[in-house]
């Protein structure tokens, strides 16, 4: 702290003692505002705006300040001695309030300055640093995956065949359906956000789990004491150049207004996406987002992979709930697969990088020293609408109402059957529902929320490789209920309980039930 601000802080409190300043009747009032005093000083120096030695030199100047003011005031009391009247005369009363106006204002002066300034702090970081937040999140998970007796051993698992190119080569070319598990698994996300100037700020952040899955941020436990992955899960500009407008771009958090029917929750986005809010009143905003997120650029082709999304909808909020309503198009180009001519690898870029499984694949591949390459049989094009409610009426406890419904309305069952040769059936559509009853979030002890809902996910309502992964563990061609619910044991701390049991819609049995009870902390 400045010569200059300590004279400034003494001088304006030695004006409150010196003008408070009476003798034995009033001395009472003077040790309190003494101890007031003393006690602002104090806040200063647990603030950090001063240490404790400028502290004390502070009151040390304050009390020499005051001692001065107090003889200059001598008039103000006349000894006896010297007065023929034999009376006492007084400075005017300063009135308490007065007294609180004026510490508060030099309260308020110091601490702007100690900000500016960091006065008191050897170890002060630089202005930049002040720009920037942490947060982040962990989560502990028991799952328990529960397979039904006469589910099929048969499902492939594609993805491998790929990676390998031949299913005879392959340790276990299919999923497994028949024996239980118990895991213990993990995730851990830590992000840094920084306001880079007024409208534009940046974020990054980091998650375990595997770099070759979008879908999933988890890390099972027990690899031999191996260390676990930690990549980059999300790095992008934000820009706010109005209330009404945002744009963000890299590998952006999910745009847009869905549900885990279309999206899985860990998935992100690559490219850019922009989003109109224009206020219609004082209760209804209207908003459009756009996109564009390249899936797959393919260095000798012209035909890179590409999602481009649109969406529309209202967000109304009353003061007894909040509704939205959204229509999205989701449109992918260049993911259907093309079959390679006799002994040629030319198409093979046209196989999907990742898939989960549901959806209808053909094999592309005409190479005997590697037979086996699946493609996506059907073009998507999908059309979703989505509805949210919250009703607070009954507030801090919400009602939470959810509806989802997806169509694949690029699907054409002759095409798909002049291409590849495949007849499949139109399974094209989805729908979820969902209710959930508590807190919107859990965030203090004590705060809970329930919750049920049915979903039907029809093969190719959706692409497979970006659906929920918990759901029939990940992918498409699965229908039956979610339920669970959360509870808070702390603040930022909370158990969640979910259970998803799931049956195959079309083609061999395969039902799976899916445990989970989570521990979680954010920061």
């Amino acid at each position: 702290m400045t010569v200059k601000t300590l004279s400034t802080l003494g001088l304006g409190l030695s004006l409150v003692l010196a003008n408070s300043i009476t003798f034995a009747d009033d001395k009472e009032n003077l040790e309190k505002l003494r101890t007031t005093t003393q006690s602002l000083i104090q806040v200063l120096v647990e603030q950090g705006a001063i240490t404790q030695e400028k502290a004390q030199a502070l009151m040390d100047e304050i009390e020499s300040t005051a001692s001065t003011q107090a003889v200059q005031q001598e008039p103000a009391l006349i000894p006896p001695e010297r007065n023929p009247d034999k009376k006492s005369v007084r400075v005017p009363y300063v009135p308490e309030i007065i007294k609180q106006e004026m510490t508060a204002q030099i309260r308020q002066d110091v601490l702007a300055q100690a900000k500016r300034e960091s006065w008191g702090k050897p170890d002060s970081v630089p202005e930049w640093a002040h720009k920037i937040r942490w947060e982040g999140d962990f989560r502990f998970r028991y799952q328990s995956d529960q397979f039904q007796d006469d589910n099929t051993p048969f499902t492939p698992n594609f993805l491998e065949i790929n990676r390998v190119g031949d299913i005879t080569r392959v340790a276990n070319p299919f999923f497994n359906a028949t024996e239980d598990r118990e895991r213990l698994r993990l995730r851990a996300r830590l992000s840094m956000l920084a306001e880079v100037t007024q409208g534009i700020s940046a974020a990054f952040r980091l998650a375990t789990g595997s770099s070759n899955d979008p879908v999933s941020t988890n890390q099972t436990l027990g690899n031999s004491g191996n260390r676990f992955n930690f990549s980059l899960d999300q790095a992008y500009l934000k820009f706010d150049p109005f209330s009404w407008l945002t744009v963000v771009a890299g590998k952006t958090p999910n745009p847009w207004f869905a549900t885990d029917l279309v999206w899985d929750e860990d998935l992100n986005f690559d490219g850019v996406a922009m989003q109109l809010k224009p206020r219609l009143g004082d209760d209804l905003i209207w908003f459009s987002t756009l996109g564009a997120f390249p899936l797959q650029e393919i260095e000798l082709s012209k035909d890179d992979k590409w999602l481009y999304g649109a969406q529309t909808g209202i967000d109304w909020h009353r003061s007894e709930f909040r509704a939205r309503f959204g229509v999205a198009y989701y449109d992918y180009q260049n993911i259907t697969g093309r079959r390679n001519t006799l002994n040629s690898h030319l198409l093979d870029f046209t196989a999907p990088q990742f898939m989960q499984k549901g959806n209808a694949v053909f094999n592309i591949s005409q190479d005997a020293t590697k037979p086996d390459l699946y493609a996506l049989a059907a073009e998507y094009k999908e059309l979703a609408v989505t509805a949210h409610m919250d009703i607070y009426v009954f507030a801090p406890v919400y009602v939470m109402l959810t509806a989802d419904y997806v169509k694949n309305v690029g699907l054409d069952k002759n095409d798909i059957q002049q291409r590849t040769g495949l007849t499949i059936d139109n399974q094209d559509q989805a729908y979820l529902g969902r209710i959930a009853i508590g807190m919107p979030k859990i965030k203090h002890r004590h705060d809970w929320q329930v919750f049920a809902g049915y979903k039907h996910l029809e093969s190719d309502a959706v692409v497979d490789a970006f659906a929920d992964s918990d759901f029939h563990l990940g992918g498409t061609n699965a229908k039956g209920w979610i339920g669970g619910g959360s509870y808070g044991v702390a603040t930022d701390a909370w158990l969640s309980l979910r259970w998803l049991s799931a049956d195959e819609i079309v083609g061999p049995p395969l039902a799976i039930d899916v445990l989970q009870l989570d521990f979680n902390v954010r920061f």
